[in-house]
């Protein structure tokens, strides 16, 4: 996990599959977030990484944790296209999220989002806190020990906060929101 954690970048996307509407790290806030970057023509994405975002997926289904895939293509543009990735996520059965990486502006490469995260390639794994912060990010395969634990910490910390939030009126009594007065002393 990163020491000084940073507001991750906001996903620049053309379309989204396996969700009815577009999201957003703004809208996630609150869970955990597993970013998982990749092309469906990468031998390491469809050997060990896709498989592993679904088994998070599957495995902390009813947690305050969201894997959201991210096809992001620097290589072999014409090969990757939206109709080919939506036969390639029904052939694999995967069933989370999955935004398409904007194309550079200018006819780079490099997808923005890809770009705005300083990613070296795919598949990459991100982790970002239930405060919208990039945690962790991985280029290459990921161990899933180290991930199960990792993806455990977030979760923690984000319960912890949360519990934080909403003791804390409670424990003080009389909380609004022009502030928390003392107690009245018992007369």
């Amino acid at each position: 996990m990163t020491t000084t954690p940073t507001l991750a970048p906001s996903w620049r996307t053309t379309e989204w599959l396996n969700t009815p509407e577009p999201l957003t790290l703004e809208q996630l806030r609150g869970r955990v977030v597993l970013l998982h970057a990749f092309q469906m023509l990468c031998p390491g994405c469809v050997s060990r990484g896709i498989p592993q975002a679904q088994r998070v997926a599957e495995l902390f289904a009813g947690a305050p944790l969201v894997v959201v895939g991210l096809h992001t293509v620097f290589e072999h543009h014409d090969g990757m296209k939206v109709e080919s990735l939506r036969a390639f996520l029904h052939e694999y059965r995967v069933r989370f999220p999955v935004g398409v990486d904007a194309p550079d502006p200018g006819g780079e490469a490099i997808p923005q989002t890809m770009r705005a995260y300083g990613m070296r390639g795919t598949p990459t794994t991100v982790l970002i806190d239930a405060q919208g912060r990039l945690r962790r990010q991985v280029f290459g395969a990921h161990d899933d020990l180290l991930l199960g634990a990792e993806l455990q910490t977030l979760l923690l910390e984000a319960a912890s906060t949360a519990d934080d939030r909403s003791s804390a009126p409670t424990a003080m009594g009389g909380c609004d929101e022009a502030g928390c007065p003392l107690p009245s002393a018992a007369g």
